[in-house]
């Protein structure tokens, strides 16, 4: 049959076209947090131009909060919970998390409540697969009372409650200045969502944890509780390959990162590598670590000296890494870094040379191109792009 197209469905079609590009999003906000000891007021909400790769110098908002080091977002990103990493020595000396809720339509954060952490600077926080707790990790720069793990109840509107269990771990005592005590850097839930996975820097183990969500005190024991890593080795952060069957590991004391083989509960290292430029003698510190959308690349920062973003290449079988760029970060102490929702661009938290560095990505071969844009802002420590 020869169809004729209509007038009116042109013009019907024509309007339904219309959603259809408003969804070609170039626009995002992007949630900065921050250390507070200095000229910083704590969260920065600015926009980010994902064509331009450059974020707008005004923000669109400032939220008050002190040392809001670490951000978390909900799967559904309407809440925002935060590490507050206090301690000896600064204004406010109690450790503390927050929680804040975003507006669906204007992203607007506001406060919904603050509870202590029951440690000394905590540095980290994730979310449960379902929202009922946040995990915190109380790293604790001083022996005593040394870092613990905390467990914050989450109740269906964003409140928290009191910590509901804590849990430490006996130190590896190498080196006697940093691994004293217990400093747990990071805890963060498996793919699966049946344990949870500690990194303590001053035990020199990974622990794992069974997840029971309808326990008040949800962490129970397992069969195989701790996971060996090199002596003096500092492990930091944990990063699950997308398939769930390796994770990635960084050692902040030895620089390194490891890649393990992972099952039910089940970790086998296959891959050491050394993150320091053998032919530069300088001072080496393994930081935060993120894989490109597609899995394809693995980012990590080499702190200390170094200064610079080690990129890998991962094996889609395997997840073995290969070295494929060291790019310097053109600052100071990466505390932390983000890929944009485009994939073109990577931003850096310099946290001591108080800038985000903002540089091109590529893609296709993961390799980091030009500098797009350098933007002064109050020792930076965390990004949370808002794209919902």
């Amino acid at each position: 049959m020869n169809r004729k197209t209509l007038p009116w469905l042109v013009m019907v079609s024509g309007i339904s076209a219309f959603p259809v590009l408003a969804q070609n999003v170039t626009e995002y906000d992007v949630l900065v947090g921050s250390y507070t000891q200095g000229n910083s007021e704590g969260i920065y909400r600015y926009r980010f131009d994902s064509q331009s790769g450059k974020i707008d110098l005004h923000p669109r908002q400032v939220i008050k909060s002190e040392n809001p080091s670490w951000l978390t977002l909900s799967d559904d990103q309407r809440r925002l919970f935060v590490v507050n990493e206090n301690g000896p020595g600064q204004r406010n000396t109690v450790g503390k998390v927050s929680s804040f809720a975003i507006n669906g339509k204007s992203h607007e954060v506001t406060p919904i409540n603050q509870v202590e952490s029951k440690g000394d600077e905590p540095t980290h926080s994730s979310l449960s697969p379902d929202g009922r707790f946040l995990f915190v990790s109380n790293y604790a720069v001083h022996p005593d009372p040394g870092g613990a793990l905390a467990v914050v109840p989450v109740d269906s509107s964003g409140k928290l409650s009191a910590v509901a269990q804590t849990s430490s771990h006996p130190a590896s005592h190498i080196d006697p200045e940093r691994q004293a005590s217990s400093h747990v850097h990071s805890v963060v839930p498996t793919p699966d969502g049946k344990y949870l996975i500690a990194s303590d820097l001053g035990a020199d183990k990974l622990f794992v944890y069974r997840y029971d969500s309808k326990a008040r005190q949800p962490l129970q024991p397992v069969r195989n509780p701790a996971v060996e890593l090199p002596a003096g080795s500092g492990p930091r952060h944990v990063l699950f390959s997308h398939d769930g069957k390796h994770a990635y590991l960084t050692l902040e004391m030895s620089a390194q990162v490891a890649l393990f083989d992972y099952h039910d509960g089940v970790f086998k290292r296959t891959q050491l590598i050394d993150l320091a430029d053998k032919s530069v003698q300088q001072k080496n510190s393994a930081g935060g670590l993120h894989s490109s959308a597609d899995g394809k690349f693995l980012y990590v920062a080499n702190r200390g000296e170094a200064n610079q973003l080690v990129v890998f290449s991962i094996a889609p079988a395997t997840g073995q890494l290969k070295e494929v760029q060291r790019r310097s970060v053109e600052g100071t102490e990466p505390r932390e870094f983000s890929i944009d929702p485009s994939g073109h661009f990577l931003l850096i938290a310099n946290q001591k040379s108080n800038q985000i560095v903002i540089l091109r990505r590529d893609t296709k071969t993961g390799l980091l191109g030009e500098t797009v844009q350098k933007m002064d802002i109050d020792s930076p420590s965390d990004f949370r792009f808002l794209t919902r």
